[in-house]
């Protein structure tokens, strides 16, 4: 892989199974921050130095050593906020269009308190490459946004004094990242300016760039709790429990208090060890995590917290971990979620605020769960890129069901290599080690629309879904076709088929008169072969706001709407066969979000909301489609 400037992306050829990539890779804890008596949170969110490396080989920044010294020494530098996307935020096409490395600096301070506990330093997300410094010291490197990576720091700290951290951010895109994409430079001299290069996507989505998460310092004790893994199951009334957790120590002699609380923090079951990680406990009387008036009562789900606790003779560390009891299981033609049919009314979702970018904002985070359940939502699909945890965070607290995809998003034959394999391995082990404990996250997606029709597309993913399945077990495993059942070669490795089809927009476009007959038949087919669940995780029409037209035509809010009622129509036959398949349904958009240029218009105009949240008529359609379908599984629940 080819970056643009000499540091090259960090990834090693595939030679190793899946038991000796989780060693290599080191699958170490990434729990959330979470402040508590032992452990502290400093943000270092905010108004940062920022510089763009616009030299020729972009490289300069390396070169000159930027990192020795602040930012702001080596040349004129803007202010940028952390987190966004420092792409939509400036008013110059070349800073929109930028390609290549990008350097943030900021000062801080550390209390002298923290001097004798274990400082780590976390990025939530730094998309896609980047190499940090601690006061000059290079401290980690990671590569792949959406997922955060940390290191201790402590030792490079200073306790009475300015601290300076330096974060360089490369977003190329290249055949073995995720997403992929590809640099194609112009030689010809006589027509392009020498060291001329453009940055091609294998998606229509908007390379958004920077940090688009948080940046913090916390600490832990020396002896701390590193990783917590839990499952949860139940019968009749009593919910089971079966925890491990990992120890770092460096005391002998340590004891370890496992309690779960209830809602109101009462203790319902405790356990204590003195060197077992693992154990199980029972609580009487549970209260089960249901999605979204999925039974009677709805509201938020619920949520008990495990409280762990590591005594050692020098230091006592607490962490609690919010978590649900509920099981997922694939049983026949079905799904179910607490031994019950679960039937996905849903949307696909891009991360996508207004002019953050990717940046996370907690406005938009609350007002979008707010519309979710406006629309009687309970799932959405993370298409096509882990979220940000303060979104997971939502869903599990609110009962929304999440499909969790990683960003392998468009894969064609050039990406199926060895080095993206290793990459994508990679993912999929943070991707799971992020959210493993999430009662929301009831699948996991690898992948959306690859060509999966390919020799080599078998051959690698099912490398990667083994890879997933042995790193949880728990869960389903998918990925989104945009195939045939005829052509496709990966349905037969996982747990539940997700189409994503466009008849009526991209094919047969305007023709919505054999969207029932098609999608009857196509779903059919799919079934036949494979006797899996299926979902269907996209289907969709673009409209443009305000945009009206009698009769319907494409681009129109009234087409959108047309199309979205055939499709119902298509998926209530599928829902009333004596063996019902169809386990879902996921419009394509949640709301419009920002596309390439080159893709024709500035927006993906495929949302039910404008980008700013506002409804078009297909969101009311949509709206009374899921509360009808909430209506009909209340009166399959009562019986």
């Amino acid at each position: 892989m080819v970056l643009l400037g000499t540091i090259k992306m960090f990834i090693v050829p595939c030679y190793f199974c899946s038991i000796l990539l989780l060693n290599i890779y080191g699958v170490h804890g990434i729990l959330y921050p979470r402040e508590s008596e032992s452990r502290q949170i400093q943000d270092l969110n905010g108004i940062w130095d920022f510089r763009m490396d616009d030299s020729t080989n972009r490289n300069k920044g390396f070169e000159e050593d930027w990192f020795k010294q602040p930012l702001k020494r080596t040349g004129s530098v803007l202010k940028m906020p952390v987190p966004s996307s420092f792409n939509d935020i400036t008013e110059t096409r070349e800073m929109r269009d930028f390609v290549g490395w990008v350097w943030y600096d900021r000062q801080f301070y550390v209390s002298p308190d923290w001097i004798k506990k274990r400082v780590v330093l976390r990025v939530d997300s730094a998309h896609y490459t980047a190499v940090v410094w601690v006061n000059s010291i290079e401290v980690v490197k990671h590569t792949g946004g959406h997922l955060p990576f940390e290191r201790e720091v402590g030792e490079h700290l200073k306790f009475s004094g300015a601290n300076r951290v330096t974060i360089a951010i490369n977003n190329t895109l290249t055949p073995e990242t995720l997403p992929p994409g590809e640099i194609v430079w112009h030689t010809d001299s006589s027509s392009y300016p020498i060291g001329y290069f453009t940055q091609k996507t294998q998606t229509n989505a908007f390379n958004y760039a920077g940090l688009h998460r948080s940046v913090r310092l916390y600490t832990t004790p020396v002896d701390y709790v590193d990783d917590i893994t839990i499952t949860t199951s139940f019968y009749h009334s009593k919910g089971h429990v079966k925890y491990n957790i990992s120890r770092k120590r460096n005391a002998t002699n340590s004891a370890l208090t496992v309690e779960i609380l209830d809602n109101d923090g009462n203790t319902v079951a405790r356990a204590q060890a003195d060197e077992k990680d693992g154990g199980e406990l029972d609580i009487e009387n549970v209260n089960l995590w249901w999605p979204y008036l999925m039974v009677d009562g709805g509201g938020p789900a619920y949520l008990y917290t495990l409280k762990v606790s590591f005594n050692t003779s020098q230091s006592t560390d607490v962490y609690r971990l919010p978590f649900g009891v509920r099981t997922v299981e694939v049983n026949g033609s079905q799904l179910f979620i607490n031994k019950k049919p679960f039937y996905c009314r849903g949307v696909a979702k891009q991360e996508d605020a207004d002019i953050r970018g990717r940046g996370l904002d907690l406005a938009v985070i609350v007002k979008d769960f707010n519309l979710l359940k406006w629309l009687g939502a309970n799932c959405f699909r993370t298409s096509h890129y882990p979220y940000a945890e303060e979104i997971m965070d939502q869903a599990d607290q609110q009962g929304i069901v999440v499909i969790d995809e990683c960003p392998g998003m468009g894969l064609r034959s050039i990406n199926f290599r060895p080095a993206t394999k290793a990459h994508h391995l990679r993912v999929m082990t943070e991707l799971v080690q992020r959210d493993k404990n999430r009662p929301s996250v009831i699948m996991w997606s690898v992948a959306s629309d690859p060509e999966s029709d390919l020799p080599q597309a078998e051959n690698y993913f099912r490398s990667i879904i083994s890879h997933t399945r042995h790193l949880d077990s728990g869960r389903p495993i998918t990925f989104a076709s945009n195939k045939q059942e005829h052509n496709d070669r990966l349905a037969q490795y996982v747990d539940v088929i997700c189409l994503n089809r466009y008849v009526g927009w991209s094919r047969d476009q305007g023709h919505l008169d054999v969207i029932v007959l098609k999608m009857t038949k196509d779903l059919t087919n799919w079934y036949n072969k494979y006797k899996k669940p299926i979902i269907v995780t996209e289907y969709g029409a673009g409209a443009i706001p305000g945009l009206h037209k009698a009769p319907s035509a494409m681009f129109t809010e009234q087409y959108q709407v047309d199309l979205i009622k055939e499709y119902h129509d298509a998926f209530d036959r599928m829902r009333r066969l004596p063996i019902p398949f169809l386990m879902g349904e996921m419009v394509w958009n949640f709301a419009d979000f920002q596309s390439t240029s080159d893709s024709g218009l500035d927006r993906n105009n495929m949302g039910v909301l404008t980008r700013q949240r506002e409804p078009k008529a297909a969101a009311y359609a949509l709206k009374a489609r899921y509360y009808h379908l909430m209506e009909e599984c209340a009166l399959i629940s009562k019986n």
